[in-house]
């Protein structure tokens, strides 16, 4: 039986705000014999409940190992800011036109060829259950830090992790 979620809505805002304007994502899955398998994933768009998006081909070799094992990482990464933001949840194929002709944007047929006419072409959706982030001072913060640390009997982390739980068992 299925478990009902609800959305963390704080977690989410904050889920959002970390990963606004980062254009790539690395998928992580499961292969057939246990291994972990990463590759790079153009962002489509993420949904105020918590769901990504990204245009895939519906006979890639992601799509055969998620549909083995739908659990997913994603890894979002900022390196001018200093930012990483890692990502589990679920994933499945969705074939639906009209949300393919929503979340089209022209640079896609650089992967897509043949665009929306494309029999093979898909979306991946991922539902996010938990993500975790980390903040760290960068260029001069990060100099003062590593000095503080370096001369203080009392060294405090270069940075800041955060574990959100964004899907949470609905209350009955």
């Amino acid at each position: 039986m299925a478990t009902d979620l609800s959305i963390n809505q704080d977690a989410l805002k904050t889920f959002n705000d970390k990963i606004k304007g980062i254009k790539f994502a690395m998928l992580t899955t499961i292969d057939q014999d246990g291994t972990l398998r990463s590759r790079p994933m153009a962002a489509q768009q993420h949904d105020s409940d918590g769901t990504l998006w990204f245009f895939t081909w519906a006979d890639s070799e992601k799509v055969h190992e998620i549909q083995r094992d739908q659990q997913v990482n994603l890894t979002y990464c900022k390196p001018g800011d200093n930012a990483w933001v890692s990502v589990s949840g679920t994933a499945q194929l969705v074939r639906d036109p009209a949300l393919m002709q929503s979340l089209w944007r022209p640079h896609l047929s650089a992967w897509f060829p043949k665009g929306l006419h494309d029999p093979n072409l898909a979306l991946l959706k991922v539902t996010v259950a938990r993500a975790e982030f980390w903040d760290s001072p960068s260029g001069i913060g990060a100099a003062i830090a590593i000095l503080r640390n370096t001369i203080t009997d009392n060294p405090k982390p270069l940075g800041e992790d955060t574990k959100l739980d964004i899907s949470r068992p609905a209350s009955h």
